[in-house]
């Protein structure tokens, strides 16, 4: 069978990262591979190689299929205009969401600002009769008028595979395409993938970090691992071939933990200080035009209670975070009690957020600026976000050490647009603990993190939660995911 790429002692040019070793191998048409490796380990910049965006020091890259692509033009063509990557670490990544309010997409007066689903399509198409294909394939058709702002995240996941497709790429390479998803979007991404292999003239590569994510009809893994290709596996070999190991916390880190100096709540201005009430809400909704995101929601947490916010995508989880945090601007309208507070009589952002450590799958666009990854934790210390102070040299030695928690101290002055996106999630991590908050509100927190950093992760939260006055919100579509600790537990339900 003739391959459809085939890489020979490649060695790419890229600096300050390589490959340990030249590597070869190749890949024919038809067939559905899956790169799986560790944060870190190189299966993203692999695919990335593979599209043409590094020039190699040595070796080649052959595209067999380019020169069916050649014999239909006299124009240049190079492998990147027929081969798409698609990154979900940031489902918001094609379009500029940089006005919209942080921590929160949309708001009541900026919704018309955003073009629709069929806005976006439209600017892609090639032709008629594609384009209705596509949006059948990807179930779009009842989605066309809404503005993208306004999708969940598995509606805007197949909105970036519909659009990339509309430009009929010989090969689409998925990288992460199932985080953040519950379990019923999952299995749809997974049937809707399944079909694309099926019913077109695609190649597809799946870069994944969880094997538990690896559908059925993948052909082949390649495991990539510290900066090394593994030989190629079927997937029923490498299924099997997987084996479970404990990856527990250094002791001296875990009693680090423990040990860190308790505060003196009775000391500590906008907080309650006989313990008690962290949150309420009264009877709030939200609503965005004629969409009803969150309606009568009355909840209560109080301190020392660890909570798991769970529902489907699109049910209202991140809304309901954004009002906790007062970054949502209609949080003001409505009867929320913060730590013993009502919200607008007279508390200003910084007191609301002082106590509140926070992560998000969406923080990842909020850094722009390329700066060294012990900044972006130092962030958390004030939080800023575009606005960073300098901290002072024993701050630093707090962000090292929560650095060193997450198992990140060897990239601490890495700049972060240079990590993989599962080393930027764990320094959002460590940003959220560096001022050991008293509310942590952690959204999605293993987004993206392979199986060894996942148990770390769970580890560091329920060591955290072990101590006093420690409260918790954590969302996630995995049971596995919630920690031992959580205590309460809400669903929310989508509004139809």
């Amino acid at each position: 069978m003739n391959p459809f790429i085939s890489l020979h002692a490649v060695v790419p040019r890229i600096p300050d990262v390589t490959f340990a070793v030249p590597f070869t191998f190749s890949m024919n048409k038809g067939d559905v591979w899956t790169f799986y490796g560790e944060n870190g380990s190189g299966k993203t910049l692999l695919s990335e190689i593979i599209c043409g965006k590094y020039g190699l020091s040595a070796g080649s890259i052959e595209y067999p299929f380019m020169d069916e692509e050649r014999a239909k033009t006299t124009q240049f063509i190079y492998p990147r205009q027929f081969i798409k990557t698609i990154h979900f670490q940031s489902t918001y990544s094609f379009s500029d969401f940089r006005d919209a309010y942080y921590q929160q997409r949309f708001n009541v007066y900026e919704v018309d600002w955003y073009p629709t689903v069929e806005d976006v399509l439209r600017q892609d198409a090639v032709d008629e009769g594609w384009w209705q294909q596509v949006v059948s394939v990807f179930r779009l058709f009842n989605l066309l008028s809404h503005r993208i702002i306004t999708l969940s995240s598995g509606q805007l996941r197949r909105l970036l595979m519909a659009k990339a497709l509309l430009e009929k790429p010989r090969m689409m390479i998925f990288d992460n395409p199932f985080i953040g998803l519950d379990a019923n979007t999952r299995n749809l991404l997974k049937d809707l993938l399944e079909r694309l292999t099926q019913t077109t003239n695609l190649t597809v590569i799946l870069v994944l970090s969880k094997y538990d994510d690896i559908p059925e009809f993948i052909t082949h893994v390649l495991p990539v691992k510290d900066m090394r290709l593994l030989p190629k596996q079927t997937r029923e070999d490498f299924i099997h071939g997987i084996t479970t190991f404990n990856t527990s916390l250094p002791h001296e880190l875990a009693e680090w933990i423990r040990n860190l100096p308790q505060k003196d709540i009775s000391t500590i201005s906008f907080y309650p200080q006989n313990g008690g009430e962290i949150l309420r809400f009264n009877n709030v909704c939200i609503r965005y035009g004629n969409r009803t995101i969150l309606k009568d929601i009355c909840w209560n947490v109080n301190e020392g209670e660890r909570w798991a916010l769970q529902g489907q995508n699109g049910a209202g989880k991140s809304t309901l975070l954004s009002l906790v945090c007062a970054d949502n601007p209609q949080s003001y309208s409505c009867d929320i009690h913060l730590f013993g507070h009502k919200r607008g009589t007279g508390e200003s952002i910084w007191q609301i957020k002082r106590h509140i450590g926070y992560v998000s799958p969406e923080m990842h666009r909020a850094y722009l600026r390329d700066l060294p990854a012990i900044d972006i934790v130092a962030s958390g210390l004030s939080d800023s976000v575009g606005l960073y102070c300098r901290p002072r040299p024993e701050q630093r030695e707090v962000c090292r050490q929560w650095m060193r928690v997450f198992g990140i101290a060897g990239i601490q002055d890495k700049t972060f647009l240079k990590l993989s996106s599962g080393e930027q999630r764990l320094c959002l991590l460590a940003r959220a603990f560096v001022k050991d908050p008293e509310l942590l509100i952690l959204d999605e927190p293993l987004h993206g993190l392979d199986l060894k950093n996942r148990q770390r992760v769970r580890e560091i939260i329920k060591l955290f939660c072990q101590r006093p006055h420690k409260t918790i919100i954590m969302v996630t579509h995995y049971q596995e995911e919630l920690p031992d600790c959580v205590t309460h537990r809400m669903e929310l339900k989508k509004n139809l």
